[in-house]
């Protein structure tokens, strides 16, 4: 019997799982390039880079390289500084939270961004991440000192923001620890069938197949490949053993909550993610192997 308290095992996993995606709606929509061109950033990569950076200021190649972790560096010094002469950070924040309420509300309709639920998955989602830890989470701490916003669906939206960020952050941590390096995280997580399609990390992380069929070969040599680029069972454990730390880095948030209201979050996001995808919020090929 689990107590109000007490999580389940993997509960803010499942949790991060239907949240993720309401955040992740926008990085898909055409509200977003839209917005993105009207400031005069037309390239789809600088407009990621920069409103996914820009909570941390005009920083410089490095500094996404380090965060993002999964992108090439050329790719990202190909726009990184320039996009900061085009737009600063808060010309951008302001573009890319326009985008957000534009999306959500072609996708879930006003309806159901004003619903009792909204509110209350925006309020259940902001308490669990009033509990996140800045330190070692620079994408985490620099969207955390960005205001909320008023409205109730934007409200969830940024804490949805927070969330993602929270679980990435330690995410890295635990890459780092296996010694992943960005697209060798990359090879795994789509061997194991749950992660980007090879096309979509093709079309938008940067690298060349040259760089990833090498990477299969360093996995390989580690035992972690078989000649047919699947998972071995070392493979397996290890991705396994990456997200069980990374829950374990990420439970602050979601502890706090506790787990009625980990359960009611999760049942409300679930609710919304699930008709944002039936609407088309992410394109097909993105996803699978």
């Amino acid at each position: 019997m689990t107590s109000a308290t007490s999580l389940p095992p993997r509960a803010g996993r499942h949790c991060h799982n239907v949240i993720n995606p309401f955040h992740s709606t926008h990085y898909f929509s055409p509200d977003l390039h839209d917005e993105m061109a009207k400031i005069g950033i037309e390239s789809r990569s600088a407009g990621y880079f920069a409103v996914r950076g820009a909570a941390m200021g005009p920083v410089g190649p490095g500094t996404i390289t380090a965060t993002f972790y999964n992108f090439s560096h050329r790719l990202v010094s190909r726009h990184v500084p320039a996009v900061w002469s085009v737009a600063s950070p808060e010309t951008v924040l302001a573009a890319r939270l326009r985008a957000a309420d534009t999306t959500l509300r072609r996708l879930l309709g006003d309806a159901v961004l004003e619903s009792p639920e909204m509110a209350e998955a925006a309020e259940l989602a902001l308490r669990a991440a009033e509990a996140g830890s800045r330190p070692a989470r620079p994408l985490f701490a620099s969207h955390a000192d960005l205001p909320v916003p008023d409205a109730p669906h934007l409200a969830y939206w940024h804490a949805a923001s927070l969330l993602r960020e929270h679980r990435g952050d330690g995410h890295l941590m635990a890459l780092l620890d296996a010694e992943l390096d960005g697209l060798e995280a990359l090879v795994t997580h789509n061997a194991s069938g749950r992660g980007m399609s090879h096309l979509g990390i093709m079309k938008t992380r940067g690298w060349s197949q040259e760089e990833w069929t090498d990477a299969q070969e360093r996995l390989r040599d580690r035992g972690l490949l078989d000649a047919e680029g699947e998972l071995t069972d070392a493979g397996q454990q290890l991705r396994k053993d990456l997200e069980d730390t990374t829950d374990r880095l990420d439970r602050a948030p979601y502890e706090h909550l506790g787990a009625d209201g980990v359960a009611r979050l999760t049942e409300l996001a679930g609710g919304f993610t699930t008709a944002a995808m039936e609407a088309g919020a992410f394109p097909a090929e993105m996803f699978g192997k």
